[in-house]
C-alpha cells in the first residue's frame, strides 16, 4: 500500500525528466520580458482570472498599466498591506509552508521519506554549512497568486552571494514528494548575512519557468546561466539591511529555504507544513 500511494506523485513529475526544462525556461523567460501591447495585456488578465490575484493589494492594480508580463508578476504592493510583526524573525514572502524546523544535524527535511544538507543546499562550502549544524531551517513555497519579492526578516549585513547551477524541476508540493534532493538540485541563489544573533542564510530556488532571480544589490543574476559556480563577495563593500526590507525576486515564483544557526529558536505556534502564509507575518523569536 505504501509504494502505491507514492506512485501517483511519481508519475505526475515523470514528464520533468523528460521536458527540455532549460530550454522552456528560457524561451518563457524572453516572452515574459518582451512588451507586447494588448496581448501582453491579455495574457495578464487570463493569468488574475485563472490564478485568483488580488489586484487590490497592488501599488497599481490595472492590468493596463503593466508594460511586460514581468512588469506585472513582480508588481509592488501597496504602501501598509503588509505591516512588520513585532517579532525576530518575520515572514520574508507571501506563499506557503513547505516545511520547517530543527535540523537533523546538517539533515533539512524536504517532505516525508526526503532529506538534503545545508552542505548541498549551498553549493558545496562545508565551511559555510557547518555554521548552521544543528540549527534550523524553514522552506516557503510561492505559487502564482502570490506577490514574488522577497523581504528580509530581520536587520543584516550580506557577505557573499552564490549562483549554484542547475536543474529547473518544478517546485511545487507533488515535485517536492517525488524528486529526491530538490532544493539542492535545482539552480539557486544563496545569500550569506551576518545577524545579531550570528549567520543566516536565505537560499532562492529556481523552478521550470522561472526565468531570472534578481537581487536589489546586484539585479539579475540569472541569466546568465554558466554551468559552474560563481560567487560574489561584499566584505568591503557590506549590504546593510534593515528587516522588511526587499532584497530579491523572482521573474515567475519559486521557493525560498532559509537557514538558521544552532541556539534556541521557537517558530510561530501557528505554524504547520501546507498552511498559508504573508509577508510580514511573525516566523520565529529567539529565545533567551
Amino acid at each position: 500500500m505504501r509504494a502505491r500511494s507514492k506512485m501517483p506523485d511519481r508519475l505526475a513529475v515523470l514528464p520533468q525528466y523528460l521536458l527540455p526544462k532549460r530550454g522552456l525556461t528560457v524561451l518563457m523567460g524572453r516572452g515574459a520580458s518582451r512588451a507586447g501591447g494588448a496581448t501582453t495585456t491579455a495574457v495578464i488578465r487570463w493569468f488574475i482570472r485563472r490564478y485568483g490575484v488580488d489586484m487590490n493589494e497592488a501599488a497599481d492594480p490595472d492590468p493596463t498599466h503593466y508594460r511586460t508580463f514581468n512588469d506585472f508578476f513582480t508588481r509592488a504592493l501597496k504602501d501598509g498591506v503588509r505591516p512588520l510583526a513585532q517579532a525576530d524573525f518575520v515572514c520574508p514572502v507571501d506563499g506557503a509552508i513547505s516545511q520547517f524546523g530543527a535540523l537533523e544535524g546538517n539533515r533539512l527535511l524536504q517532505a516525508k521519506g526526503h532529506h538534503y544538507t545545508t552542505q548541498a543546499l549551498v553549493g558545496g562550502d562545508a565551511e559555510l554549512a557547518a555554521l548552521f549544524d544543528g540549527g534550523h531551517f524553514a522552506t516557503l513555497y510561492l505559487s502564482p497568486k502570490d506577490y514574488h519579492r522577497i523581504h528580509m526578516p530581520c536587520a543584516a549585513r550580506l557577505t557573499r552571494m552564490v549562483h549554484v547551477p542547475g536543474d529547473l524541476f518544478s517546485v511545487n508540493p507533488v515535485t517536492a514528494r517525488a524528486v529526491p534532493g530538490l532544493f539542492a538540485r535545482n539552480e539557486r541563489v544563496v545569500c550569506a548575512f551576518q545577524t545579531a544573533w550570528g549567520p543566516f542564510v536565505l537560499a532562492l530556488v529556481g523552478a521550470t519557468i522561472v526565468g531570472s532571480m534578481a537581487t536589489v544589490w546586484h539585479g539579475v543574476v540569472n541569466p546568465p546561466r554558466p554551468d559552474r559556480l560563481r560567487e560574489w563577495r561584499y566584505d568591503e563593500a557590506p549590504v546593510e539591511l534593515k528587516q522588511g526590507d526587499e532584497m530579491g525576486r523572482f521573474l515567475l515564483g519559486s521557493t525560498v529555504v532559509m537557514l538558521f544557526p544552532r541556539g534556541p529558536l521557537r517558530f510561530n505556534p501557528a505554524w504547520e507544513p501546507g498552511g498559508a502564509v504573508r509577508l510580514g507575518q511573525t516566523m520565529a523569536d529567539r529565545i533567551g
